[in-house]
């Protein structure tokens, strides 16, 4: 979700660590994509999806790392999109997000926009921040959507 040169990313402090995501979820049983993409903005930041330009999907990323807790590591496929959305937009959107867990309980994510090119070195899952920060605009075309694999030999969960 890109607003002029800043990037909304969700900030997730923990007690060892914190780290950043991309808004956004899994799909669920029986949902198509676009309907997935919309619900997750939705419930996320408060996004009408109608009231944002783009939608087009810039990268692929396969997950297939071991994650701490306490429900096995699934494989994923983490399909990253891009919209544009005015000043105006963005002063509507929700500062905060709940994420739930497991027991019921819920994480308290910070919504936080930064400029895309400062998010090379910050710890972000998926690990796109590298190729975001490399764009030459936030319009830029993308001609590889396929991203490296993220594997326990390349990514340590934080």
């Amino acid at each position: 979700m890109f607003c002029g040169d800043d990037v909304a990313l969700i900030r997730r402090d923990r007690a060892d660590s914190t780290h950043y995501t991309p808004p956004g979820g899994n799909v669920e049983h029986g949902e198509d994509l676009t309907r997935a993409l919309a619900r997750e903005l939705a419930e996320e930041l408060g996004l009408d999806t109608a009231a944002a330009e783009g939608g087009d999907l810039m990268w692929v990323v396969d997950q297939r790392v071991t994650r701490p807790g306490p429900t096995p590591s699934p494989r994923k496929l983490h399909l990253i999109y891009r919209f544009h959305i005015s000043p105006d937009i963005r002063a509507t959107l929700a500062e905060q997000e709940l994420h739930e867990l497991p027991d019921g309980s819920h994480e308290v994510g910070v919504i936080e926009w930064i400029d895309y090119r400062k998010t090379a070195e910050l710890p972000i899952f998926p690990p796109i921040g590298p190729a975001l920060a490399a764009l030459a605009d936030p319009h830029a075309a993308v001609t590889d959507t396929a991203r490296d694999a993220v594997t326990d030999a390349n990514y340590t969960w934080v």
